[in-house]
């Protein structure tokens, strides 16, 4: 090893966070020392105080210094803070930007599949990664549903073998989060939030969404404290406790069957009477009800979580309404508020696209900021308003949000953008014709 600093990352099993950071230090060159605690109560309590009483993984340090989780590593990434602690930021000036035919933002399903399409049409795909590298997938630890694998698939696996596939093609990915789009005039500026910038002749959209929070009290103090919106990554480090999921979707019941486990009970808060959940989660769910392993709580709602940092969550505050969305009516008397104790709290409640770098262009969104695409029959139903930029996976499906039609969607952008370029090149090659003939 070389004058690198000593990097330690504290990992567990089935922990997709933990291989996002072994990844984000593997695409760097840098080793590091890996200290799986899984199963090893002296090693886990190491970690807790030395990450100050956080309970989650992964947690990394350099040189003795707590960076944190994955979130709180991405986020030195994002400004190329970690490259310096790393020592290995780069000092020179550089303002050579380098062109691309192609960027694809995002490596999940959507943008791994335009990547595997777009390099086998010779467009030479450079692939952001963003800041949850293979996106959602890779939290599930079970996916049945995707054609080809009877039976199942881990979401790492799956997108591991499609990252794979999509490098054969020729496509290129690396680490980092976009920041900003120009498209003031062509070809399209492109800015990472490190600092790296690039120009391309077109751009795929793919990248994702992020997993959305309550905003309540006790949120910010506890996250990562017993409070966690991924239950594959930090669920058994909450063994024999009552856990709490949050959510009525496909999500929160994929998790909290999951968290069964490792739990003593799991509850279930969702706002409303019915599940938004496909029958086949529902029914999973009601099978571990039928085994006294989740208990339901209906129309019911979080509003407050208790606890501290050194302690972990202590309880939460609860209300619930037979009508539904408690929160919308706190004032009327047949609100009932009331305590409830629980070790741990999950999050399943959706997900907010990440589109703020398209905000300053002429991209057109909805108020949620979902991304606006040509849709209809024929080609070119990927483009957004801004001619070569295409948008494919979560950021455009509110809707299904499922991976076999993110994948589908990212084969259709790919497609358009082969079309999209070729009529640009078409084109510029008239004009020159056009020009000569003026000559």
């Amino acid at each position: 090893m070389s004058d690198q600093p000593r990097v330690e990352i504290y990992t567990k099993e089935n922990c997709p966070y933990c291989d996002k950071a072994k990844d984000l230090f593997d695409s760097k060159g840098i080793e590091y020392e890996e200290y799986n605690v899984t199963g090893d109560e002296q090693l886990f309590s190491e970690m807790v105080d030395r990450a100050e009483g956080r309970k989650t993984a992964p947690e990394v340090f350099v040189d003795d210094e707590l960076i944190g989780g994955w979130d709180d590593t991405s986020a030195l990434e994002e400004t190329g803070e970690l490259d310096e602690k790393l020592g290995i930021a780069d000092d020179e000036t550089d303002d050579a930007v380098e062109h691309r035919k192609l960027i694809i933002a995002g490596t999940g399903i959507a943008g791994l599949t335009a990547a595997i399409y777009a390099g086998r049409g010779d467009n030479e795909p450079l692939v952001i990664e963003g800041d949850e590298p293979g996106g959602q997938l890779t939290l599930t630890t079970d996916v049945a549903n995707y054609p080809g694998f009877p039976d199942g698939i881990s979401g790492p696996e799956l997108v591991n073998n499609m990252k794979e596939q999509a490098r054969q093609f020729g496509a290129e990915l690396k680490n980092g989060i976009v920041d900003s789009v120009d498209d003031s005039s062509r070809p399209f500026r492109v800015e990472l939030t490190n600092g790296d910038v690039y120009t391309a002749d077109a751009i795929i959209a793919a990248s994702g969404a992020s997993a959305r929070t309550l905003g309540i009290p006790g949120e910010d103090e506890l996250m990562g404290y017993g409070l966690s919106t991924c239950a594959t990554c930090d669920g058994a480090f909450f063994r024999d406790e009552d856990m709490l999921v949050v959510g009525g979707g496909d999500a929160a019941m994929e998790e909290a069957t999951f968290l069964t486990k490792f739990a003593d009970t799991v509850y279930i808060a969702h706002r409303r009477e019915e599940f938004r959940a496909e029958q086949y989660w529902v029914d999973r769910v009601h099978e571990k009800v039928a085994e006294g392993e989740i208990e339901i709580m209906k129309n019911t709602e979080l509003i407050e979580i208790h606890g501290s940092q050194a302690e972990g969550v202590d309880y939460v505050t609860l209300v619930e309404n037979e009508k539904g969305h408690p929160t919308d009516r706190l004032e009327d008397p047949e609100t009932e508020e009331f305590e409830f104790d629980v070790g741990a709290v999950f999050f399943a409640i959706g997900h907010t696209p990440n589109t703020s770098y398209l905000e300053d262009t002429g991209v057109e969104m909805d108020d949620e900021g979902y991304l606006r695409t040509q849709g209809g029959d024929g080609g070119g139903q990927t483009e957004t308003d801004v001619p070569g930029i295409f948008g494919a996976g979560d950021v455009v499906d509110y809707h299904y949000q499922q991976a076999v039609t993110a994948a589908g969607m990212g084969s259709k952008a790919a497609l358009d953008v082969d079309e999209y370029l070729e009529d640009v090149e078409r084109a510029d090659a008239a004009g020159m014709e056009a020009a000569a003939a003026d000559d």
